[in-house]
């Protein structure tokens, strides 16, 4: 019953404040506009974020200030999600957005409310912008099944090793967060990849259900390379309970993208290991379901944040810096 509530309560708070009907007139001019689970790309002096809503929602700016919302990114819901993934309607969620080889990417999630049968899509166009983008879309890229994977199809980011290799990271809850090698158009796990477990805080398989508590709450995965090391962002706790969020970001790091990543105090995160990278705030109870992304030479932490005595939730950019040991700070 917990669970029950707890879903219905975040699909009210997902619908109420990142609805955006197809067809909508854009809304221009916004500061810190409603966001979930925010990725950014920057085009032709653009800055494109792309979040959680019906169809993917989408908003731009000149200035990482002031944004004006667009219509979702995809034209239709996508018939193959509808039919294979049970209660996906069009709500879509936390989405990954990269340039390859000329063409832009975009992964998607498909699934419903506490539940592992999932999908991450992929779509793709040969431009970006602000008016007379096509997306076509090329089906599933990985799919999970309750009781035959002990893991959820959502949250993909993708990002590339030295080699230009893409790798794709996932997981939500379950057993942890996930991570394959990509074929060279990303629209599937590149053959014969083997998939392994990088980051996870339960530590008890239980292909029956997710364990909702919080001390095993993991997702929101997300790669940046710097100084030659892969860190890996994931989110802890829980999001989308208002001003009792308890969401967080905590990080590890590598030097290979497969891992082993492992925190500042030596810690696995296969073991549950993670270094906190922001905190609460006087504007944010909780934040977190980052993305990170290098800009004109500074560094750039997205996420979303639960403002104090207020059910929204808000996109925060912010620039990352360097501790002298080379671990990300983040002011919020």
């Amino acid at each position: 019953m917990k669970t029950l509530l707890l879903s219905a309560a975040m699909l009210l708070i997902a619908v109420s404040a990142f609805a955006q009907p197809h067809g909508n007139r854009p809304r221009t001019g916004i500061t810190n506009p409603g966001a979930h689970d925010p990725v950014m790309i920057k085009v032709d002096g653009v800055y494109y974020v792309f979040s959680t809503g019906w169809n993917v929602g989408v908003m731009t700016s000149t200035d990482l200030k002031t944004w004006d919302i667009q219509n979702p990114a995809l034209d239709k819901t996508p018939e193959w999600a509808i039919n294979s993934v049970p209660g996906y309607r069009g709500h879509t969620w936390a989405p990954d957005i990269v340039e390859h080889n000329g063409k832009y990417h975009l992964f998607y999630s498909c699934s419903s409310f506490g539940k592992n049968s999932s999908a991450i899509g992929h779509a793709v166009a040969d431009k970006l912008s602000q008016d007379s983008t096509k997306w076509h879309d090329t089906g599933a890229v990985i799919r999970s099944i309750p009781g035959e994977t002990d893991w959820n199809a959502i949250d993909p980011a993708v990002n590339f090793d030295e080699k230009g290799n893409a790798w794709m990271t996932w997981g939500s809850f379950w057993g942890g967060i996930q991570l394959v090698q990509l074929n060279k158009d990303l629209t599937a796990p590149l053959h014969g990849a083997q998939q392994k477990t990088i980051a996870k805080r339960r530590q008890k398989a239980d292909l029956a259900e997710s364990d909702t508590s919080s001390t095993h709450a993991i997702e929101a995965p997300f790669i940046f390379k710097h100084g030659g090391w892969y860190y890996l962002f994931v989110s802890w706790d829980f999001c989308c309970r208002g001003d009792k969020s308890t969401y967080r970001v905590v990080c590890g790091r590598s030097r290979t993208i497969d891992g082993d990543y492992k925190d500042r105090d030596g810690r696995r995160m296969i073991d549950g290991g993670g270094t906190p990278v922001c905190f609460r705030s006087d504007r944010y109870v909780a934040s977190g379901h980052n993305s990170a992304y290098t800009f004109d030479g500074k560094d750039y932490f997205l996420c979303h944040g639960y403002l104090h005595n207020d059910r929204a939730s808000e996109l925060v950019v912010r620039e990352m810096k360097w501790d002298k040991d080379g671990w990300p700070i983040v002011e919020l």
